[in-house]
């Protein structure tokens, strides 16, 4: 799906990340603290931005203390990245697979 990258905004292919991780839906603390839809929701992110995020995150500090874009954006790696990657071309946009 090609649209605007819900981090960097540039328009890409697009891939849905799970704010809360889908390793952590089974865990009790997360059952405990967020709801059946909160561990659903997720935020649609081009591929340069997701592996940034999972470069400089861990699933489970992704899911406790990074589980919306607001925070996403306030990580410093994450952020860094964020403005690097604005200035860049997007690769393989609308590329058929």
């Amino acid at each position: 799906m090609i649209g605007q990258c819900a981090l960097c905004e540039r328009e890409a292919d697009l891939t849905f990340h799970h704010l809360i991780p889908r390793t952590l839906h089974s865990n009790k603390w997360f059952k405990k603290n967020f709801t059946r839809e909160a561990m659903r929701e997720g935020i649609d992110v081009c591929r340069e931005c997701h592996v940034a995020i999972h470069r400089f995150i861990s699933h489970k500090d992704l899911g406790r203390n990074f589980h919306s874009r607001d925070l996403l954006l306030a990580h410093p790696g994450v952020a860094s990245h964020v403005k690097w990657v604005r200035g860049k071309r997007v690769r393989n946009a609308g590329r058929r697979r």
